[in-house]
Order: structure tokens, then sequence, then C-alpha cells
């Protein structure tokens, strides 16, 4: 169903103050989820934090459920943690490699990510390999297939890169995965929230996400999902009392489900307000806001290509709501900072993002704009005017 854009911006006050297109960075919050935080922490401070947890306990239980339909799966098979970061490496973490092992990744891999690849790497022997894009620019899947074999330990690959518009192949990749028997690890912080993410679909065995791009939620929350024959398989990198139990004077139980990679101490205030933004997104519908959200991103691209010394960088073949692109004479963060002054909100992406997607485009910094269904065809007019001018 077609969204009620003057709904939805009367739910977001932001929306009244800025023109915001910094949604792949931090979304502006819907009223209910600012209330739900704020509720809670008044909350803590009449009565304590730990008495104010126990009253929210069936609300924070309903956050579990509530990303287990996001995600087509299981309540069991989700762990809520401070961020994406922390939900990804809690995953790649808990894998064991040894020298030789192959971990399969993508060009446009995020920073954290590649990171953790050489990190471990240089602690085990395992080899990193990314794969070569195919003429879109998106993760070739035949030289994919072609690289599968016995030493293969691991695939994992950011489903849309931080730095443009691309959709990574995921489903495609996954069937790859399923096939040949190798876990598939998704980066699905950009895409959760704009588009529908089905796991059984994507094939994926583990998915993180963040809260606070485009499900609006809280910052300092993310999750991630691991399948259910893949939990008793990953031993996470720490444990507390809350994700393990300690049974005598030297043994311990890890508890059997996805909580395990979560730790005892966390932000409930935060929690309560992701929980009430998935359900938020989930009202509306993931479809509605893919189309809404893609709409206006083609807008922006095809507008922006009309500015003369203006180029967008965005590949792929199908696009997701992350506009990246350059003006010819002007610095990036200059024109982000005189966007800021019209209170029009972009960020700028650099090579360090995303090393090597940066480096074999030749590019060292780009504006990336990232429009959500409460933007308005014109906001984006606004947007283009400015950078025109």
């Amino acid at each position: 169903m077609p969204i009620d854009v003057d709904r939805v911006r009367a739910d977001t006050p932001g929306c009244f103050r800025v023109a915001h297109f910094n949604n792949a960075g931090a979304a502006l919050q819907p009223t209910a989820v600012t209330k739900a935080m704020i509720d809670h922490l008044r909350l803590e401070g009449e009565i304590g934090g730990y008495e104010a947890a126990a009253q929210a306990k069936m609300r924070l239980d309903a956050c579990y459920s509530s990303i287990a339909r996001l995600l087509n799966c299981q309540p069991e098979e989700i762990a809520i943690v401070e961020n994406a970061t922390r939900a990804w490496d809690m995953a790649f973490y808990g894998m064991p490699f040894k020298p030789g092992d192959r971990i399969l990744t993508a060009r446009a891999e995020y920073a954290s990510n590649y990171i953790a690849f050489l990190q471990v790497a240089r602690r085990t022997g395992a080899v990193i390999e990314a794969i070569p894009n195919d003429l879109s620019g998106q993760l070739d899947v035949e030289a994919l297939r072609s690289a599968i074999d016995d030493r293969v330990k691991l695939i994992a690959v950011t489903h849309v890169p931080t730095n443009g518009g691309l959709i990574n192949p995921a489903a495609e990749i996954g069937k790859i995965a399923r096939q040949a028997g190798i876990p598939f690890l998704l980066d699905a912080c950009q895409s959760a929230g704009q588009m529908p993410l089905d796991v059984e679909a994507l094939g994926c065995d583990m998915l993180s996400a963040t809260g606070r791009k485009f499900l609006r939620g809280p910052r300092g929350t993310g999750f991630l999902y691991v399948r259910k024959s893949w939990i008793d398989r990953l031993e996470p990198p720490f444990l507390d009392l809350h994700s393990a139990q300690w049974t005598g004077l030297d043994t311990y139980e890890i508890r059997p489900d996805a909580r395990r990679f979560e730790n005892w101490e966390c932000n409930v205030a935060g929690k309560l307000g992701l929980g009430v933004a998935v359900e938020y997104a989930l009202a509306i519908g993931l479809e509605s806001i893919r189309d809404r959200c893609r709409k206006l991103a083609d807008q922006l691209r095809r507008q922006l290509s009309d500015v003369a010394g203006v180029t967008v960088h965005d590949l792929g073949v199908d696009r997701a709501a992350i506009v990246s692109f350059s003006q010819q004479g002007t610095e990036a963060r200059r024109l982000v900072d005189r966007l800021t002054v019209q209170q029009i909100n972009v960020s700028v992406t650099d090579r360090g993002s995303t090393f090597l997607d940066m480096q074999e485009r030749g590019l060292e910094d780009i504006i990336r704009a990232s429009p959500h269904y409460y933007n308005t065809e014109e906001e984006i007019e606004r947007l283009v005017a400015a950078v025109r001018a």
C-alpha cells in the first residue's frame, strides 16, 4: 500500500527542522521510539534500573519476536547487542580458523569487517579473498561459484555497501553457500529497514544489523541472527553470567539460544526503542518502504546527473536508497558544510570505509545522500538546487 507520507512526517518532528538525507548514518526517529526510551529512563529514575527492567520484561521479550518477524526466523535465533559491528563480530570471532582456511568476501566490503578479517588472518594464517565484481559492479556470482573449494570456511558479504546504492546479490550468494555447505554471514546494516529481509530466501546463516539507520531506531542498538543449526557451532569470543551459567568449580554451560552472543548489561531503554522502531516499520510494510525509498533515490540520481560538474557513482543492477556523488571543483566536506547551513543533512564517505572498492575506482571521498520514505519529492528538488547553486 502507498505510504501516508503526511502521517509519517507528522510522527517525525525532525522533518520540520531539517531535510534529512543521512539515513544511511542515522535516521530521524518516530515520536513513538523516542517516547518509549524517555518513558523508560524516567521510570529508571523513579524506581531504579533493575526494577524498571523487571516491569518492562514482557516488552523486552517482545523485541525478539518483532525482529524475528522482520527477518522471518524464530525469536531464539536473535541476539540484541550494542551495535551492528558487535553483532557481526560475535558471529565472525565465534568461528574457528586455521592456516590455509579461505574467507571469501566482496570488493565493496565495509572497513570494520575487513579489519576483522585482517586481524584473524594475522592470528591464524587464514586467507582473505575478495571476489571480483561483474560488469555492473556487484559481486560476480559466477566468480564466487568458481572460487569454492574445500578450504573455503566462510562467505561474508555486505548486502548494501556504505558508499553507494549497490545491492549485492545476497540470495544468489546464499544458494551457492548452501549448495557447498559453507556458512554465509550477511552484513545487513544498510538494508535492514529499507527493504524486506527473509533469512530463508537469502540463505544466510548469520545476519547482523543496526537499529539507528533505516529502521529508525536508537543509536547504540543492533542485532544478530544466527540460524538454529549454527548456534551450537559458534563459541562466543567472550562470555558472562548472561551468556553462560557457572555450573561448578571449574565448569560452565553456554546457553543454547542466540542470546549466548549477548552480555548481561545493556541499554534497556534503547532495546525498547528498537522494538518500537521494528514494529513501526512492520506496520508500514517493508515492501512499501522499499518502493518509496527507491523511487526517491532514483529521482535524486536522475536530477543530480543533470547538474553540470556532478558525477553519480552508484553501481549495481538493483540500487538501494544510498546515492553517492561528487562535484567537480568542490571538496566533499566543504559541500556537506554548505548544505548543513541550509538545514540539509548529507554525509561524506571516504576511501577508508571501503578501501578496495574506492581505490579500484580512484575515489578518495564522495558525498552520500540517503533518502527515506518520510522525505518528499520537494526535498529532493531542494537538495539538487542547493548542489547546483
